[in-house]
């Protein structure tokens, strides 16, 4: 990709080097009095513990490990440049997208992170990879996945890794359009089965859209030779077929949540050729 001219979101928060964090609480009941004491004592010695009286003071970490992270790296700080230069290319995109349909697109937040950090859906933790979180309209990334992707998925490259963040994104656009809340609703009426295949049509809607935006990076002349097709790599390294036979030697369609690879790669494939995302209705058994 072409990225290293062009503009940057405003929409990223780096949280990078730090941890999620939480506050002390006030203590109640029997215990207060021993901590009046401890208090009392501390302060003898010249050490300020009366946040413990008050929840105000010093926050706890919760991170996995017991010291800090490093500071990012030149080649940690490029990949963020392109992570919010990429992320403003998906505002572009569902920008022009939405005002020709006679909407306002309001575009989504980023969080880049390490390891572990606070979400309004939960605590996210590196392991979880990319996601998207519809309560505070966030996409949360550790950069670390990249590397995973890499390493041990057999995907990668610079359009690789926007197609990741399209993806979350699309999650966006269907929050956006009340389509996640739909099919939560419809979830909760059927079985397990069934609430995964529902999962698997918004996943891989999302891929689709995650085209759409390709096809605006294709048209913006912004696409080097080989762009497509690690993109299109990728997204059939994480398809749920390949990455359970990679983990444990079996698949088992039934559990399928993401969608198979070629299905990842097909829905991609058709929002990057069309840039129509009406071409990405995945819930018409027809298609």
């Amino acid at each position: 990709m072409r990225w290293r001219n062009l503009g940057e979101s405003s929409n990223v928060e780096d949280r990078r080097g730090t941890f999620g964090m939480r506050r002390v609480l006030p203590v109640r009941g029997k215990a207060s009095a021993l901590v009046v004491l401890l208090v009392m004592v501390a302060g003898y010695y010249g050490i300020d513990l009366t946040p413990m009286l008050t929840g105000a003071g010093p926050e706890v970490s919760i991170s996995e490990q017991d010291s800090r992270r490093a500071s990012p790296s030149a080649a940690d700080q490029e990949l963020a440049r392109f992570t919010s230069v990429a992320l403003k290319t998906t505002e572009d995109t569902w920008e022009t997208v939405f005002k020709n349909s006679g909407l306002d697109y309001v575009p989504a937040k980023m969080v880049l992170y390490t390891g572990v950090t606070e979400t309004a859906c939960g605590y996210g933790k590196a392991a979880m990879g990319p996601f998207y979180c519809p309560a505070d309209q966030t996409v949360y990334l550790d950069l670390a996945f990249y590397d995973d992707m890499r390493s041990k998925m057999g995907g990668g490259g610079d359009f690789a890794l926007g197609y990741v963040l399209a993806h979350e994104v699309g999650h966006h656009v269907q929050h956006l359009l009340g389509m996640d809340q739909k099919v939560r609703a419809a979830q909760s009426r059927t079985d397990k089965a069934g609430a995964n295949r529902l999962s698997v049509m918004m996943e891989l809607q999302a891929d689709c859209y995650a085209g759409v935006w390709g096809h605006t990076m294709q048209q913006g002349g912004i696409l080097e030779p080989g762009d497509l097709a690690e993109a299109l790599n990728t997204a059939s390294a994480i398809g749920d077929d390949r990455l359970q036979r990679q983990s444990t030697g079996r698949v088992v369609p039934d559990s399928f949540t993401h969608g198979t690879s070629q299905q990842r790669y097909s829905w991609f494939k058709r929002g990057f050729d069309s840039g129509n995302p009406q071409m990405c209705n995945t819930f018409d058994g027809n298609r």
